[in-house]
């Protein structure tokens, strides 16, 4: 077969692992790190470094493609895969994955990450490990058929070869001020995301997020360049129900409130609750979608945690339980479900949202492009990292390459023909 050995490299993902849980219930921020002992198993404290495990495979002719495994942020919250174990990780794929992989056929996407990724003693394989494998399998396929990324899954999905790019959605970290200004700047598509995790930043009431709200429309309209017209989003981290409380009519009736103080942007609100489980979860999300849409509001709802797998996505997009769906791609798990989750939403005409996390890889963010655009979602999550410049160049690049190689693609067959 064409791949004829693994190897394994250790590594950093671009930010940190946070113990969500322990932030939500007050733990002090003091410089870049949190005091207070942690509260979600696997954390030795509340914040630690992001660390990830390159797969790489080498192929027939010594070629050596990658992939990268990681978690994401908060992992162990909202549903989510516990922390990550590069020993673990490690472990379970030179045991159980090596074999598989020097078993399949390279060439054929779906069907070597369906055999790959067989469950192991009954159970589902860590997605980390489907995410990492998924990205160094498809960089096979791309070598092999001498194709890009994109094409090997606009030919598994029967999908055209896209001529447009994907917006881009950039997140600013504790650094809010400076990294808005840096996007408004680079003309960012979609902006800042904000970082609401805290009652701090969210303030009584919510007052502190309002008037931050108010201040990126402010200062996009002051600094950016004529007609520039970003949309805002914001993650509030399930604040608007910590704060007001879990009725999906107040929440809606806020959230209006504050799209009431930016008429003239399209507002989107992503976890504006957490109902404390998926099925709670898609019931009020449902009804607070259903509020804001019969009050013809401009604000639209965006779905993250309790919203994990390829299965909860559909759930949510067949319910109509949110306006926006984040797929985040590490709990996703392999990066072909991710391609099935933007189709399943545009099934259901709900928005596609290929997200991810601040503590991916540049090449794990460069093959979720390829994937965003070969599907034509939405919008993209610019990553890894919270610095804006460094993630918006490898995302936006990748993008500009990609559909430079398409169009000389569609030149030299237009020539044939």
């Amino acid at each position: 077969m064409q791949i004829k050995d693994v190897v394994l490299a250790p590594g950093t993902g671009a930010f940190f692992y946070d113990d969500q849980a322990a932030i939500r219930a007050g733990a002090v921020q003091n410089g870049f790190i949190y005091l207070g002992e942690p509260i979600t198993p696997g954390f030795t404290s509340i914040r630690i470094p992001g660390s990830s495990l390159s797969v790489g495979f080498v192929l027939a002719d010594d070629t050596v493609v990658w992939g990268d495994m990681m978690n994401v942020q908060y992992s162990g919250a909202g549903g989510r895969d516990p922390l990550f174990d590069t020993n673990q990780m490690s472990d379970l794929t030179s045991r159980v994955v090596v074999p598989r992989l020097l078993d399949v056929d390279a060439s054929l996407y779906l069907d070597a990450c369906a055999n790959v990724f067989e469950p192991f003693e009954h159970k589902r394989l860590p997605l980390a490990i489907e995410y990492g494998v998924s990205q160094a399998l498809l960089r096979a396929a791309a070598h092999l058929q001498r194709k890009t990324m994109a094409e090997i899954i606009c030919a598994e999905f029967d999908l055209p070869l896209p001529t447009s790019r994907v917006p881009i959605y950039c997140q600013s970290g504790d650094a809010r001020e400076i990294n808005v200004d840096k996007m408004v700047l680079k003309a960012v598509d979609v902006l800042p995301h904000g970082l609401i995790n805290s009652r701090q930043k969210f303030g009584v009431d919510g007052q502190t997020f309002m008037e931050f709200v108010k201040w990126v429309a402010t200062r996009a309209s002051e600094i950016g360049r004529p007609g520039y017209h970003p949309v805002l989003h914001f993650d509030v981290y399930g604040w608007i129900g910590q704060e007001i409380g879990l009725e999906p009519q107040r929440i809606a009736d806020f959230i209006c409130k504050v799209a009431d103080t930016v008429p003239d942007f399209t507002l989107n609100i992503e976890s504006p609750a957490d109902f404390g489980s998926t099925q709670a979860q898609i019931e009020h999300y449902a009804k607070i979608v259903s509020i804001l849409d019969n009050r013809g509001s401009s604000a639209r709802i965006v779905v993250d945690e309790r919203c994990n797998t390829l299965e909860d996505i559909r759930l949510f997009a067949e319910a109509k339980a949110a306006h926006l769906v984040q797929i985040k791609t590490p709990d996703v798990g392999s990066i072909a479900d991710t391609a099935r989750a933007v189709l399943l939403c545009k099934e259901n005409k709900v928005g596609a949202y290929v997200g991810g996390s601040c503590t991916e890889t540049d090449l794990s963010a460069q093959a979720s492009v390829h994937v965003a655009v070969a599907t034509q979602a939405d919008m993209m999550l610019a990553k890894p990292g919270m610095g804006v410049d460094e993630a918006f160049s490898i995302v936006g690049n990748e993008q500009n390459r990609l559909l430079a190689m398409l169009n000389r693609r569609r030149a030299q067959d237009e020539n044939i023909g």
